[in-house]
């Protein structure tokens, strides 16, 4: 077999999570191919809540100010009920932003919107999505992959180092692993539509029959464009017209309201909800993400936010054993995503029975901040009874200063393809590449100026935090002769090898 490898990695579809690891992996200068057998870009809204925790990924990724330009906050909602009589609410939690939290507030921008700006990004770094180049088949062996594409110009084998399955919920890639797909449907066939609507006020998000699983609808206007994304069940079997005269007469049929008028339609959907999970996110050189991996229902607005956490989870440590790291870390992603996957199917799955009651409220727990990796292989903390923060927890923002005077934050500090090596005093430590080494306190060049990063923190004197290229952290220890060789023995298997010279 040869290995003449064409690129180090072939990623299989070009959605949110499959253009989250292009982006990681063009700025890491990994050579990769990116293929989508779409002849062109998805249309459609399907995905349009950006979580807290996603915008801290975009930030990183550099395009949440783009993002945020593009949509707009949530809307409130109004319901309609069958007296006449209307209640106004929010569909989820509104709380006020902190210095450990700078983004509390889910944002809306449809999929289309967002995937469009993560391509303007991957074109800056030097990366591109190949439209119409449809995946047919491939094998492995240990050296890498060998992979039979099909595209414009024909057909041709491509020898690939790693492919990435990130091919949506009907992915050629876990079929041809022969991977289970295993969970439930759940009951509920839908539909989703971006169209041209006039007859609703655009400031609100319009509910009918709520709770009614036969005839409720959703009227939402979506952020960044003058559409409507209409959400409701349809029947269990059978068409559903979806041309603009049908949809318009649905309106009229499940509101009341004969004055609304659907000019055109963008894009529509008919799909069953399902929860499912797959049994394993990596088979050698293989790898399942986004939701060739896991499906969720799209009532916690969860699905596209864990695909593009997938990717960044995966991102950096693909990169790091191209680079020499030891194969192990590629077998934290599952053993750090798979868990967090099956809990979301679960919550998406509650709020959708909430929502058959009419109750559905969104809460802290959508907004994906509390999820870690305490019990990963790559999360270990030699500081015993300490409180607070723990490794495998995300890791803080905090404004700081710089020794110099001016204003930061420490997510600058992190933002980028390295590691974070926050230490509270000046004991001594070997620089290596790819580690950023701050030091906060007397003669520091990091100054707590606002008392936030102790607050967040906790650093003793003499402790230090490793945080990851993902923003996670890695351990938290005290350093003294014996944590050093732990700590450099982990970076060495990490992929940081030690660099001749002076400890820092």
């Amino acid at each position: 077999m040869t290995n003449d490898f064409a690129a180090d990695v072939l990623i299989c579809g070009a959605g949110v999570a499959g253009l989250t690891l292009a982006i990681d992996l063009a700025r890491r200068n990994i050579p990769f191919r990116l293929i989508e057998k779409m002849p062109e870009p998805f249309p459609g809204s399907r995905g349009k809540g950006i979580q807290p925790r996603t915008q801290e990924i975009f930030e990183d990724l550099g395009i949440l100010d783009k993002v945020v330009a593009a949509g707009g906050e949530y809307p409130l909602m109004r319901v309609y009920r069958d007296d006449g009589s209307v209640i106004e609410k929010d569909l989820g939690e509104r709380p006020q932003a902190t210095p450990a939290e700078p983004y509390h507030i889910p944002l809306m921008i449809p999929q289309f919107l967002t995937e469009r700006i993560m391509r303007e990004r991957l074109v800056e770094l030097g990366g591109r999505v190949e439209f119409g180049c449809e995946l047919l088949n491939f094998k492995q062996d240990q050296e890498g992959v060998t992979a039979r594409l099909s595209g414009p110009d024909g057909e041709e084998i491509v020898r690939v180092r790693y492919l990435l399955g990130t091919d949506g919920g009907r992915s050629l890639v876990r079929h041809a692993l022969g991977l289970d797909f295993p969970g439930k449907t759940l009951g509920v066939r839908a539909l989703v539509a971006d169209a041209m609507l006039t007859g609703f006020d655009r400031d609100w998000w319009h509910q009918f029959r709520d709770g009614d699983m036969e005839q409720m609808l959703s009227i939402c206007p979506l952020a960044g464009t003058d559409l409507f994304q209409l959400q409701g069940p349809v029947p269990s079997d059978g068409e559903v017209d979806l041309s603009a005269a049908g949809l318009e007469r649905l309106v009229a049929e499940r509101t009341g309201r004969h004055d609304a008028r659907v000019h055109s339609v963008k894009w529509a959907s008919i799909y069953q909800m399902n929860a499912r999970l797959a049994d394993r996110y990596r088979v050698g050189r293989v790898f399942l993400a986004g939701d060739a991996a896991h499906i969720h229902p799209p009532t916690g607005g969860q699905g596209l936010n864990t695909s593009v956490q997938d990717a960044y989870n995966l991102g950096w440590k693909l990169a790091a054993v191209l680079n020499g790291a030891a194969d192990a870390l590629l077998d934290s992603y599952e053993i750090e995503r798979r868990p967090v996957a099956e809990a979301m199917l679960g919550l998406a799955t509650r709020l959708l029975d909430a929502s058959k009651r009419g109750e559905m409220k969104r809460g802290r727990e959508v907004r994906q901040l509390d999820i870690g990796y305490p019990v990963s292989p790559l999360s270990f903390e030699l500081s015993f009874g300490r409180r607070g923060l723990q490794a495998g927890d995300r890791a803080p923002d905090a404004p700081i200063q710089g020794a110099a005077g001016q204003p930061s934050r420490l997510f600058q500090l992190f933002r980028g393809t390295h590691w974070t090596l926050l230490i509270n005093g000046q004991e001594a430590f070997a620089p290596r590449r790819d580690l950023h080494i701050h030091r906060v306190g007397d003669r520091g060049d990091v100054v707590d100026a606002f008392e936030q990063l102790h607050e967040s923190y906790g650093l003793m004197p003499n402790e230090s935090v490793l945080v990851r290229p993902d923003g996670y952290i890695a351990a938290i220890l005290p350093l003294s002769i014996e944590t050093v060789a732990r700590l450099e023995s982990y970076l060495q298997h990490s992929g940081l090898p030690a660099c001749q010279g002076e400890p820092l």
